[in-house]
This record gives C-alpha cells, structure tokens and sequence, in this order.
C-alpha cells in the first residue's frame, strides 16, 4: 500500500513538474495585459480565450495559470489545454500572416469615393486662405497688400468681392477630388504592400514610422504626377485678379494655355513638385498615424480606432503643419514656375520673370529675395493646413465607416 502511495505520488509530481515545464515555455510568449483579460477569462470557453487573446493583442495566457491554482490538482491539465490551444491558434495565425489582402472592387471604389468625398470637403473649407496662399507665394514679400492674413483677405474682398473667395475652387475640386481618391487608395495598399514584404523576412514585425513614410511618399508621387495639369490650370486661374479675366473656367484656360504655350506648359513646375510631395505626404500620413497609435496607447484604448472625431481633427492638424513646413519652399518654387511669364498673372513681377528651371527658380528667389521668400505665405497656409488636413483625414474615415469599407489605414493586419 505504501508502494502504491508512493508511486502515485511520485507520478503526480511527474505530471506537475512536466505540466509546469510545459507551460512555462509556451508562457513566455505569451506575456499579456492581465487589465485586458482578467474580467474576461475565468468564463471563457477554450475557443472563446483564444478569440479574446488574438482580437486584441498577441499574448497573455500565462496570467490563466494564476487564476486556476486554487485547485492545482484538477485544474492544470486545464489550464495546459488554455496555454496549447492558444500556441495552436497563434501557429496558425503565423501560418496564413503572408496571405495578401483580397479586396472586391465595391470595398475599392468606396475607398476612392470615400478618399475623394474627403479631398472636396476639405479644400472648399479652406477655399479663401488656399487663394491668398498662392497669391502671397506669387507676389512675394515685396507686396504689401497681401503681407499678413488680415490684409490680404480684405485685398481680396476689394478687389474681387467674396465670389473672390473662391475663384479657382471649382477647379481645384475638380483637381482635389481624384487626387485625394488615388492619394488615400494609394498609401493603403503601398503600405500595406511594404508591410507584408517586411513580414516575410521578420514575421514578428510591427507597423512603423518607416513603412508609413514610404507608403505615403509612394501615394503622393501618383497621386501628383496623374492630376498635375489640373493643379496647373487651377493655379492659373488662382492668380487672376480684377474683373477682367483671362480665362473663363477650367477647358477655356487650358485650351489657351496649349494654344499659347504649348502642351508641355501643363507641366510646368512638376519637378519641385513631386520633389515637395514626398516629405509632404508622407510626414502627413506618417505623423499622423503615429501620433493616433500613441494617443490611443496613452488613452489605454484597444484602437486607434476608439479616439473621438476631436482628438482625430487634433493628430490631423498637427500633421499637416508638420508636413506643410517642411515641403513649402518647394510649393513656392512650382507656383512660381507655373505663372513666370504669363500675361495675365496679378503679379507684374511675374509677368517679366523667367526661369529655366527649378534650380534656376531657387537661386533667383533666394538672391533677390532672401531665403524668407521660400516661406512667404506659411503663416496663412498653416491657418488653411490644418483644419484642411484634419478634415481630410477624419473625413475619410468617416465616411469609410457610413460605407463599412474594409480597408483601414495602416492597420498593420
């Protein structure tokens, strides 16, 4: 009878030695967040743990063994089968990690709907300091009556009255629209293109700054280089000023800037352009992503997903300013290329200068105006930036929800 005692007992201390060896191994992948789960798991199913763990975050059974050691003897081939089931269901996530998102062509054209409803939205917002940007990078510091926000408004007003407010903004929603549609299309799947890429050499590989940045550059050069002769039609008909116009809508402008000056003309400045619009684009998707991950983090959220339409607006305007600075020297270079030359400019300056290209542009306005001239404008162009680039990106989001499109910014699923 001792034997026999002895050797159950022995064999139990086995099974306890081997069982904990077990799950201390597959334990230390998954360290959790106990505040995430420990309402949840003591009533969960097997199944129902695994679908908590991976719904929210990769790792957290070990905290299982915790919670069932008030019976050790009955519970731990229990908790062994919680800690196994969830190994098997993180192995057969990493299994299918690799498998490139399907998307049916309804969730893509709602996601170009949704990215184009958001371009109109924001840039008919901000329609009156978008003008008197491009009028201030046009006439340069020496042009006192649109040197401060205030007085360039008001000249503005005078001048045009408030149909001047908007000149050139049926134009620019005509540009707006598909390149905001092909620009947030774009970043989605360019970043998540990179973010697969990336997992097949590191599978553990989280979403980052880098992978953002890139997506948005990638999203910003299409986007640009696909709808420019439309950006420089509608800065020609910006910068018109007076009663008497030159142009008279969007197809007369274009049909007498191809007459005149030819078809290349239409593309005039695209080089700083596309040069400015990779810092631009991709520190706005960038911050803007990264600064919603943190807050949310902060906040104690599951997702960025959670944060309010304000605290949204706040990331998105923060973003923008960012982005705006540092590719704003090369705005200022492309709109001065865009009306070098032509009669019909408001600025007469402009109408007698001529540059062979953007570096020729550059060194001019940095010898004859100071290198200040690069950021004539900025102090406007961050009152329209960030509520329109706030706007933007809310309003995408937004309206992808109303749509329940599929596809997410930098998800990183």
């Amino acid at each position: 009878m001792k034997k026999e005692e002895m050797k159950n007992s022995s064999n139990k201390r086995e099974r306890t030695t081997t069982t904990t060896t077990r799950t201390s191994e597959v334990a230390r992948e998954f360290y959790y967040s106990s505040r995430i789960f420990s309402s949840r798991c003591a009533t969960s199913t097997s199944s129902d743990f695994c679908d908590e763990i991976f719904g929210y975050h990769p790792n957290a059974a070990w905290m299982m063994m915790k919670m069932m050691k008030r019976n050790e003897e009955e519970e731990e081939d229990k908790c062994s089968d919680y800690l196994f089931a969830a190994h098997s269901a993180k192995e057969k996530k990493m299994t299918t990690i690799h498998e490139p998102k399907v998307h049916t062509w309804t969730s893509i054209a709602k996601s170009l709907f949704a990215g184009g409803i958001a371009g109109g939205v924001s840039r008919t917002a901000v329609a009156p300091l978008e003008r008197l940007k491009i009028l201030q990078q046009v006439h340069g510091r020496t042009a006192t009556e649109y040197g401060t926000v205030y007085r360039g408004l008001n000249t503005i007003l005078r001048k045009d009255g408030l149909r001047g407010f908007f000149i050139g903004n049926g134009a620019n929603c005509i540009r707006i629209v598909p390149n905001s549609a092909v620009k947030f299309f774009c970043y989605e799947r360019i970043t998540d293109a990179i973010f697969q890429f990336r997992r097949t050499l590191d599978p553990e590989c989280e979403m980052n700054v880098f992978n953002r940045l890139a997506g948005g550059a990638g999203a910003g050069i299409i986007a640009m280089t696909s709808v420019y002769p439309l950006d420089m039609v509608r800065g020609r008909l910006t910068v018109q000023a007076g009663t008497v116009h030159q142009y008279n809508g969007m197809v007369d402008a274009t049909r007498k800037i191809i007459q005149h000056e030819g078809v290349g003309s239409l593309y005039k400045g695209l080089l700083p352009s596309v040069i400015g619009v990779i810092p631009y684009v991709g520190l706005n998707f960038a911050v803007y992503e990264t600064l919603k991950d943190m807050l949310a983090a902060k906040l104690e959220l599951k997702s960025s997903k959670e944060l309010s339409v304000a605290q949204s607006l706040t990331c998105g305007g923060f973003a923008g300013a960012v982005g705006q600075t540092v590719a704003y020297p090369f705005d200022v270079v492309r709109r001065r290329l865009q009306v070098a030359g032509w009669q019909g400019s408001a600025s007469k300056t402009m109408e007698k200068a001529k540059y062979s290209g953007m570096m020729d542009c550059f060194g001019k306005i940095a010898r004859y105006e100071g290198v200040g001239a690069f950021f004539h404008g900025l102090s406007a162009n961050y009152i329209k930036v960030m509520p329109s680039i706030a706007i933007a990106f809310v309003t995408y989001e937004e309206v992808k929800r109303v749509l329940q499109v599929d596809l997410h910014i930098s998800s990183g699923g």
